[in-house]
């Protein structure tokens, strides 16, 4: 009676906010953005997550078969399954992962037989909620979610042949049919590597009507009225006559620890609730994360956009962690198989998220940062290193050393909460060590410390591990510097922060790959991908100096010279050379389709160039590309982004940048400003303070900063500080349609460069 109460209590609090706030944010979500991608070509390689901002699962209609990583593609129109998802990235794949399917009818198991047309035109797609009408069998599916849990409700035709499929995937599963319970366990230990040998998602499945036939599946082989099956590939399937109109429900819910707790995640997050009551609480657990960011005065395609990447920025990492039958907070180490204490968090590359989804979270999510970083120091005790892609466990996925710059920059800006002395000593780790996989430490650390680079010789993307692990040590500098580190050390790092001057030939006024006796070879070509870089060419790495444009600025022979090398990169024709690769990859293409020179957005390393222009004392050339790519590069829609969405970091450049500022420089206390989009930005912060971003002339032509006002006052700097914001005001922007030469271009007004 009392729990009752309490959730008339919260729902009468959750209708009586929204009576009072009718801005409905999670409404303006559309989880299909990105999904009209496939292996050669990305306009996000994303799937229709149904989740809870951060949960441990995610639930997506399923068109693809088991093994394939584009899950859910706009263009097909048959369902096979609904499938738990734990799939950060299509490159990364899944683990953990199984499905159900409604059928009716025929009975058919496998993949293509089972499957049904559908339509766009009947699905609902929401971050909480997901509905969609299979035709093949008459089922109407829904679907709410919970963070380790969810409700399906199934809408079922008259019918004597209707049913319930459970599909444990291959690569080893079981399934226990319990019909005198009314429910089906089972586990699957289905992965892409990166696990300890007893890796399991275990789940329980309760149906609230009576099962009057059995079945399981060994493989291919179809086993009436056996309840039990252990194999490479176990399915279970339940049947039960329905009238027409009926709904099944299914409460499901899993867990990387036991079956026991399985049963546990469901009661506590499910038990006797209904599919409305979950469907209210997810909703309002979305909307109480996206109104922080209240964004009012852009068009419905815009505000759709923005929440929509907002939405994606609130995804990853997930929360790999579970509260125990004492409410412990523990969780199954992919690690080292145990179960340990404490937060956990997995799938996110560093590589592609230290840019601005963490500085994003830093700022407008600091509790839920310090949870994250918590989790990091627990990697490192579980696994002595420190994650830089991570899903569940290390995997060999890009390079760097970027957990630096996501701990310093979470640091630096007051984030709470872990243990930084591990975290510290986990960081100087990396800087002298190689890992037992190239992602651990740093891959050839020996050559950057005695030469100041890695050389070419044995090292694919020489100069990008150079040019990360230089801004990854400006972050240890002043990482030392504020925990009081010997004078030494702090000097150390500030040395090798430099090392990027290592990789720059004046000949050409472009990074470059360098060999062991210190020469640049003979040959180059500056629109030739991969070799010393990843996933790109000399002119998108070139800018990868964050925390020193004006020592790359003296390098190139001035600020007016940078500023003609940053026009060349929007100039040049968008040709490519290919040979590395054997043929173009996706991020080529996406590069040449969108027309704007060698400026490829659709990948991470060259996002923050058209920044850069504050450096140069021509923050108008900044505000015109900004706005430019906000417009041309994403919308709320199927092919909503110009390349792979990356765990949250593509949607952190389109959301910061609306809001008219960007990290440039994680690990300063600066953002660098761009052009708002919005006439009005609130952002509504943790310590309880409001800081607003006022455009009041904002329109699609009047793109540039004529003024602005911090608190009423002048304020003539390209930059904002991360304190200024956190203790709430105004900032004011006089956009128009001409630019003003005269604003941001003293000396003062410049970012932070190391340099002076």
């Amino acid at each position: 009676m009392i729990k009752n109460i309490f959730l008339i209590v919260c729902f009468s609090c959750f209708f009586s906010v929204f009576a009072q706030e009718q801005f409905r944010p999670e409404e303006l979500v559309n989880t299909i953005i990105g999904t009209d991608s496939k292996r050669s070509y990305s306009n996000g390689n994303t799937y229709p997550a149904i989740a809870t901002p951060w949960g441990m699962n995610f639930w997506s209609p399923q068109t693809g078969k088991i093994a394939d990583g584009w899950l859910y593609q706009y263009t097909a129109d048959k369902i096979n399954g609904f499938k738990q998802t734990h799939q950060p990235s299509p490159w990364i794949g899944d683990y953990g992962q199984f499905s159900v399917m409604p059928l009716t009818g025929k009975l058919n198991f496998r993949e293509e037989k089972r499957s049904s047309w559908f339509s766009h035109k009947s699905e609902i797609t929401k971050p909480y909620f997901y509905s969609v009408y299979l035709s093949d069998h008459d089922v109407l599916t829904e679907i709410t979610p919970t963070e380790r849990a969810a409700i399906f409700r199934f809408t079922f035709p008259k019918s004597d042949s209707s049913f319930i499929l459970v599909d444990a995937f291959d690569r080893g599963s079981y399934v226990k049919i319990l019909p005198e319970q009314n429910k089906i366990i089972g586990y699957t230990t289905r992965n892409r590597g990166g696990v300890p040998a007893n890796f399991k998602n275990y789940f329980v499945i309760e149906c609230d009507k009576k099962f009057t036939l059995t079945w399981t599946v060994n493989d291919s082989v179809l086993v009436k009225s056996q309840n039990e099956i252990t194999s490479s590939h176990a399915q279970a399937i339940i049947g039960f006559s329905t009238k027409k109109g009926e709904k099944v429900h299914l409460k499901i819910a899993s867990s990387f620890i036991s079956s026991e707790q399985a049963e546990l995640n469901l009661k506590r997050e499910v038990g006797k609730q209904t599919f409305d009551q979950i469907h209210t609480k997810a909703k309002l657990a979305w909307y109480n994360e996206l109104i922080k960011v209240k964004v009012e005065g852009g068009t419905d395609e815009q505000l759709k956009t923005f929440y929509s990447c907002l939405y994606r920025m609130l995804l990853f990492p997930r929360k790999f962690y579970e509260f125990d039958a004492q409410n412990q907070m523990v969780h199954y180490s992919p690690y080292n198989g145990k179960v340990e204490k404490g937060y956990m968090f997995t799938d996110t590359g560093f590589w592609d998220t230290f840019r601005s989804l963490f500085p994003f979270l830093t700022l407008m999510y600091p509790e839920m940062d310090g949870h994250i970083l918590d989790g990091l120091a627990n990697t490192y005790k579980e696994s002595g290193w420190l994650p830089e892609w991570a899903s569940p466990g290390h995997k060999g996925s890009m390079i760097g050393s970027n957990s630096a710059s996501v701990i310093t920059d979470a640091y630096l800006k007051g984030v709470k909460g872990y243990d930084i002395n591990v975290l510290y000593e986990a960081l100087i780790k990396n800087t002298e060590n190689q890992g037992p996989i190239k992602t651990l430490g740093r891959n050839g650390v020996k050559e950057y410390n005695q030469l100041g680079y890695v050389p070419i010789e044995g090292f694919v993307g020489s100069t990008a591990r150079t040019l990360e692990y230089a801004h990854a040590d400006f972050n240890l500098n002043q990482l030392a510097i504020a925990l009081n580190k010997p004078k030494e050390e702090i000097e150390k790092f500030a040395v090798r922060s430099q090392n990027y001057r290592n990789m720059f030939d004046p000949t050409y006024n472009l990074m470059r790959g360098k060999n062991k006796e210190g020469t640049f070879p003979t040959t180059f070509d500056p629109f030739s991908w991969g070799y010393e870089f990843v996933e790109g060419n000399s002119w998108h790495y070139s800018w990868s100096v964050l925390h020193d444009f004006k020592g790359l600025s003296d390098l190139m022979g001035g600020y007016k010279k940078m500023e003609m090398m940053l026009d060349s990169v929007y100039n040049l024709p968008p040709i490519v050379e290919s040979s590395f690769y054997k043929g173009a990859i996706h991020e080529m293409t996406e590069m040449q389709v969108m027309n704007m020179g060698q400026y490829a957005h659709g990948n991470q390393p060259i996002q923050h160039m058209s920044y850069i222009y504050n450096f140069c004392g021509v923050p108008w050339k900044s505000q015109m590309h900004v706005r430019e790519a906000m417009d041309k590069l994403y919308r709320p829609t199927p092919d909503g982004y110009c390349g792979d969405e990356d765990n949250g970091q593509t949607s952190a450049w389109y959301v910061f940048s609306a809001l008219g500022f960007y990290s440039v420089c994680p690990g300063t206390q600066q953002y660098v400003i761009g052009s708002p989009l919005f006439k009005k930005v609130t952002l509504s912060l943790e310590n309880g303070k409001k800081f607003v971003v006022e455009a009041p002339k904002n329109t699609s032509k009047t793109i540039y900063i004529q003024s602005a006002t911090l608190n009423g006052m002048n304020y003539d700097k390209n930059f904002l500080n991360h304190f200024d914001i956190l203790k709430g005001g105004k900032i004011t922007f006089n956009m128009s349609e001409k630019p003003n030469f005269k604003r941001g271009i003293l000396p003062a007004s410049r970012p932070y460069s190391f340099s002076k």
